[in-house]
């Protein structure tokens, strides 16, 4: 039986190698016609290294194009053990493969005017086109590269060639056959599933077209590491970013413009940057910014913060722009909300983005890094922090590297490094670094399963949610970080940015509604600037104004592109904030008193935010017309503006 059943399992396994080297064969006449586009900075050790990621990518597409296939081969029942059986699978085989090959051949043209690799929105790109028109294209472009065409067909002809059936088993020994293919098939399935992810551990997410940025210099050789048929699986059903045409160009520029411009007056302040992304952190979790909840009794779960908020500057009005860990990155560190689909699952992720730590770095000489104490690679974020401009990533391999502290003795048992030891490892990389520094940290402890070092087991507050406790021992660990950070030479000329991802735990009836579930923190604090502090009562502000805030204290005085708003310089008459409700498809745009809920043709619902807590009382059809109008045209033309620019690669100011 080990026999045969080694002999079945390396059968199937020659099968899929034979598509491995098909894939890699690919990506070799890929690089060779666009030769142009990579030679100018690309090295033989690069070069092995971006295909050697490339395996990655290949493994997903492979599995899920040849799913169908491994059922066949290795399903038990006895009655498909006959030659006509494995010749229909044969062809199958051959022909499932050479069809997603020939995507990535397609793509060796395709790919030098787009810049990027063939995902579903070609379908939208050609959808008025009509059949015939396509037809048309295909059999001129089939002429002109005749010799993919060939190359397609010897393709098919070596997998049909080359493939192997399995042996058969004597009919007599059903029993063997029964346990051999119920084995294989059992050992097959959770690998089979792993691969189509890009990882086997709990912390892994299906890996996307954003985690090719991971293995890359600069976002465009991410098309060397990806293929087409990964790129198709990605964004099967996703929905595309449509340009709506609410208004002319000219007519969206003038309500709105995500580019920003320097004043010329400003001098640029070289101060350290650090900003704080704190996972699960809501609102509600903070005592002194809830005077209203509990008769004015309630204590909160962030004492730190709450002490911290006496020498920073706060709003009132403050909201995310996501619901989740993967929207909450690409809105605090390069101004992006997340609309339809969260940006690091798009195909736009492929797209050159600033960020924070881009402009600092490039145009000012920053040195800059990102942490994450979960393993590297985990939620796409080594990935982004990469391709929007982060020089370095600290995780849990570099911390488990460290001699200074316990590895993974402080690793969580499913998630990440505790938050205390990770932000102690955060101050003092930095302390190693060159001044002026940009930095992010991302913690991870107030995240599922809610479990705690056994030390503190008890020493902190719990509530209504198991996430309480972990928010209060993780305002805790902030706490010990500026405790260390206070006795470092950097620490007063540098701005401290605290935000959340996202919320997490709502439970009072203030923090249920469709917009209580955006309240999070905006803290802004720099012990060398005394005057930034305070709590704003009258702006509303978002995660996406925190890139133009920080570059606006900074001085920064070069032109980028930002979704949001500089909290600080923005009149309170024009500050305005904006997210996506994903559930429901819905748009909230919040200005001056009010806030609409517009579902992409229409205002649907409106609200006086600031009194109206619980948004029961639809002011739509009583509120001023012409402000309902004014907001609704806004935020017709960020839409507009947002959809153009993921759509066409403008995310970055170019000339």
């Amino acid at each position: 039986m080990k026999k045969k059943f080694f002999a079945n399992v390396l059968t199937l396994v020659w099968n899929l190698v034979l598509v491995y080297v098909c894939y890699t064969l690919c990506r070799l006449v890929f690089l060779l016609l666009n030769w142009d586009t990579f030679s100018g900075h690309l090295t033989w050790g690069y070069a092995v290294s971006l295909f050697g990621a490339g395996i990655i990518f290949d493994t997903t597409a492979i599995l899920y194009s040849n799913a169908l296939f491994i059922l066949l081969f290795l399903f038990p029942l006895h009655w498909k053990e006959t030659p006509v059986f494995y010749k229909v699978v044969r062809w199958l085989f051959a022909a499932v493969n050479t069809f997603f090959l020939i995507t990535n051949l397609i793509d060796c043209v395709y790919f030098r005017f787009t810049g990027r690799r063939t995902t579903m929105t070609v379908l939208q790109e050609f959808r008025h086109e009509g059949d015939g028109k396509l037809t048309s294209i295909f059999l001129d472009e089939f002429a002109t590269y005749w010799y993919l065409v060939l190359l397609a067909a010897a393709l098919f002809y070596v997998l049909y060639k080359l493939y192997r059936s399995p042996k058969a088993f004597p009919v007599t020994q059903k029993w063997m056959y029964y346990g051999v293919q119920l084995v294989a098939l059992l050992i097959a399935v959770p690998f089979t599933v792993f691969g189509m992810r890009g990882g086997m551990t709990t912390a892994t997410r299906p890996i996307t077209l954003s985690n090719a940025n991971q293995y890359v210099k600069r976002p465009l050789d991410a098309g060397l590491v990806l293929n087409t048929p990964f790129s198709l699986f990605r964004t099967l059903g996703k929905a595309t970013f449509v340009i709506p045409e609410y208004l002319s160009e000219k007519e969206a520029e003038a309500v709105y413009t995500p580019i920003h411009l320097p004043s010329d007056s400003v001098a640029f302040r070289p101060m350290n940057v650090v900003v704080i992304i704190w996972e699960g952190f809501s609102k509600q979790h903070v005592g002194s910014l809830n005077p209203q909840l509990e008769n004015g009794a309630y204590k909160g779960y962030t004492p730190f913060i709450d002490s911290l908020l006496k020498k920073s500057l706060t709003f009132q009005y403050s909201y995310s722009n996501g619901r989740k860990s993967i929207d909450g990155m690409p809105s605090v560190l390069s101004s992006i909300p997340s609309f339809v689909e969260p940006f690091f699952l798009t195909p736009s992720a492929l797209n050159d983005v600033s960020s924070i730590a881009g402009e600092l770095t490039r145009h000012k000489g920053y040195s800059s890094a990102f942490f994450h104490g979960a393993m590297n690679g985990s939620m796409g974020f080594q990935a982004f922090a990469r391709a929007v401009g982060f020089q370095k990533y600290f995780g849990r391999t570099e911390y488990n590297e460290d001699p200074n502290y316990n590895g993974d003795k402080d690793f969580d048992g499913t998630w990440a490094i505790w938050d205390e030891e990770f932000l102690q490892f955060y101050c003092d990389r930095m302390s190693e670094m060159k001044e002026p520094f940009v930095t992010s940290v991302f913690t991870a402890t107030s995240h599922g399963p809610f479990d705690l070092p056994e030390r503190y087991k008890g020493k902190f507050p719990t509530g209504q949610d198991p996430l309480f406790e972990t928010v209060a021992y993780s305002d805790y660990a902030i706490q010990r970080f500026f405790e260390k950070a206070e006795k470092q030479p950097w620490f007063k000329n540098t701005l401290f940015v605290i935000t959340a991802d996202h919320t997490s735990g709502n439970c009072y009836p203030d923090y249920v509604t469709d917009l209580g579930y955006y309240k999070v923190p905006v803290i802004f604090y720099a012990p060398g600037i005394p005057e930034l502090k305070g709590l704003d009562t009258e702006k509303v502000v978002d995660q996406i104004d925190i890139m133009p805030t920080v570059l606006g204290i900074l001085g920064y005085d070069r032109p980028y592109v930002g979704f949001g708003q500089d909290a600080l310089h923005t009149p309170v008459t024009d500050k305005f904030a904006v997210n996506y409700v994903p559930t429901s498809g819905i748009y909230q745009f919040l200005k001056g008193d009010y806030l609409i809920q517009f579902d992409g043709e229409k205002v649907i619902h409106a609200y006086r935010f600031r009194t109206d807590l619980l948004m029961k009382d639809d002011v739509k059809d009583t509120m001023p017309q012409d402000t309902l109008k004014e907001m609704e045209t806004q935020v017709k033309s960020i839409i507009q503006q947002y959809m153009e620019r993921m759509n066409h690669n403008g995310l970055v100011y170019r000339n």
